[in-house]
């Protein structure tokens, strides 16, 4: 309860007035010391930030700037336990996570990608969404979903912060999109993604006994048949193929400065969620005027704390310059 009055003081803060121009490089940055806790209270003297190695002069805004949510939910044939998991979590995404002035939409996915509900503010509203979700068939096309979560970021208010939750088996599997492509428009429009992994296989059984709802007295309440469906033990076998395989949800974290989080039951589902919500309201708006340079070239950026080295800032990989 602490955890979550903290993160809803540090939430309800005025958003800031975000003042750019179009090529100015926003780079949130969290900072963690030895033992991964937050490291508060620094400035701008106290951060260096490299574009290709070269130190660049920078602003540190220590106003909260209202977030644009999206959540994209896998809902494959192997995802029925997951989806259970999350019916009561959307005033973890509007509260904690989106927080004040924050707006949040959610889409699923199995080999084809849907938009289940616009952006919104309203907690019932997206619980109603989320306890509506349904599994639906194909495999994961996470890249997809993804794809599709930066068209709905596109059209948000240049001033906002742009996230996206992925609740998602760690490997893409159906995906038309391919990775760097979907990476390039993640970095162009400075997008923040955090991706909640799990096992399809272990977390099916994790799964609680599912009932009968039925207007017939004698049918209502009673066990529904555990059906594993594709996780049953003969999938092992495919699953096994499937590690030798890139992360998608690795790579597209670390390359935006967000992380990947497992979790197998529903409390860990719940902290997870809340360690991000955590995260993202504790990271340092940095930002700086890049210099100008030929337009279709990677820059690579990095910041280090002053005569800290034991200290550990994580932000993103780096900007495309405007073409």
């Amino acid at each position: 309860m602490r955890f979550a009055a903290a993160i809803l003081l540090t939430a309800c803060t005025a958003p800031a007035q975000f003042k750019s121009t179009s090529t100015l490089v926003l780079a949130p940055t969290t900072i963690v010391d030895s033992k991964g806790h937050y490291v508060d209270g620094l400035e701008a003297k106290d951060l260096v930030l490299f574009d290709n190695n070269v130190a660049q002069p920078i602003q540190v805004d220590e106003a909260i700037y209202p977030i644009s949510l999206v959540v994209a939910v896998q809902t494959s044939v192997n995802s029925q336990a997951v989806i259970d998991k999350l019916g009561g979590s959307g005033i973890l995404f509007t509260e904690l996570l989106a927080g004040n002035a924050g707006e949040t939409a959610i889409l699923t996915f199995g080999d084809t990608v849907h938009d289940l509900q616009d952006f919104t503010t309203d907690p019932s509203q997206l619980e109603k969404t989320l306890r509506s979700l349904h599994v639906n068939r194909g495999d994961a096309a996470s890249l997809d979903a993804v794809a599709e979560a930066l068209k709905l970021l596109e059209q948000r208010k240049p001033e906002r912060r742009r996230v996206i939750l992925l609740i998602a088996e760690k490997r893409d599997r159906a995906s038309q999109r391919k990775f760097a492509g979907v990476l390039r428009e993640v970095q162009r429009q400075n997008v923040l993604i955090y991706w909640l992994t799990y096992s399809p296989t272990l977390t099916a059984y994790t799964a609680r006994p599912r009932t009968v709802k039925s207007a017939d007295p004698k049918k209502d309440g009673e066990l529904v048949p555990y059906d594993p469906g594709s996780q049953n033990l003969l999938n092992i076998i495919p699953e096994l193929a499937q590690l030798g395989k890139p992360a998608a949800a690795q790579e597209l974290a670390k390359a935006t400065g967000g992380r990947s989080v497992g979790f197998l039951k529903q409390d860990a589902l719940e902290e997870a969620i809340q360690s991000v919500a955590a995260e993202v309201h504790r990271q340092y708006m940095v930002s700086f005027q890049p210099r100008p340079s030929p337009p279709g070239k990677f820059h690579s950026i990095r910041v280090e704390v002053k005569g800290k080295p034991e200290l550990l800032a994580r932000t993103r990989a780096g900007y495309w310059p405007l073409q």
